[in-house]
């Protein structure tokens, strides 16, 4: 892999990246305190601003590192920071990555969290050089699987009892899309089937 680390992406509504301390209250309002968007993940919606704020600053220490791609989801029409996404598995033997992320509620259904998976897929194949994506869901949460689709990932298979969340252990829906899967279609075609949003584009 070409490791570039949290290059700043640009979709028709989001600026996407990194992090930085300023974003703690935005990031604990928006989602990270809320019971509906953690009740998937396999972290405690926070219990304070001091523990958001904690977490960022293991987030901004680790951008020194090329290898670390954690994107912060700048929403532009109000400026706030809206969610985050960003590899949580890596096996550099075979170039692949798995990318997880979450949003704030009052932003879901709008297929903004899509937008923000096209970027990334897009950046980690062409600048990145990725050569393998996948994402997985708790099969309870099927609207995360519409996303991963929609950002052209295709559904694998389901691993049965294979994760715990804060729901406890769960089935995990697999998605993935390889580098020749992507090339294979144009440009044009991959838009086309994935989204009504124009490509993303980097600054």
């Amino acid at each position: 892999m070409n490791h570039l680390g949290t290059v700043v992406l640009e979709t028709d509504r989001l600026i996407l990246r990194p992090f930085q301390q300023e974003d703690a209250k935005d990031m604990y309002n928006n989602w990270a305190s809320s019971e509906a968007v953690t009740k998937y993940v396999t972290w405690p919606a926070h219990e304070s601003m001091d523990q958001t704020e904690m977490i960022l600053k293991i987030w901004v220490k680790n951008y020194v590192d090329p290898k670390c791609y954690q994107w912060c989801l700048e929403y532009k029409e109000n400026g706030e920071a809206i969610g985050s996404m960003g590899v949580v598995g890596m096996d550099e033997t075979i170039d692949a990555v798995e990318i997880g992320y979450c949003i704030g509620e009052s932003y879901w259904h709008r297929g903004i969290t899509t937008e923000a998976l096209r970027a990334v897929v897009q950046f980690l194949f062409e600048k990145a050089e990725c050569n393998r994506i996948s994402a997985r869901h708790d099969t309870k949460n099927p609207n995360s699987g519409k996303v991963m689709n929609k950002a052209g990932l295709q559904y694998e298979g389901t691993l049965v009892q294979a994760g715990k969340n804060n729901e406890g252990v769960c089935d995990l829906a697999v998605y993935g899309l390889t580098k020749a899967m992507y090339i294979s279609r144009s440009h044009e075609d991959f838009v086309k089937e994935t989204s009504e949003n124009p490509l993303t584009r980097e600054s």
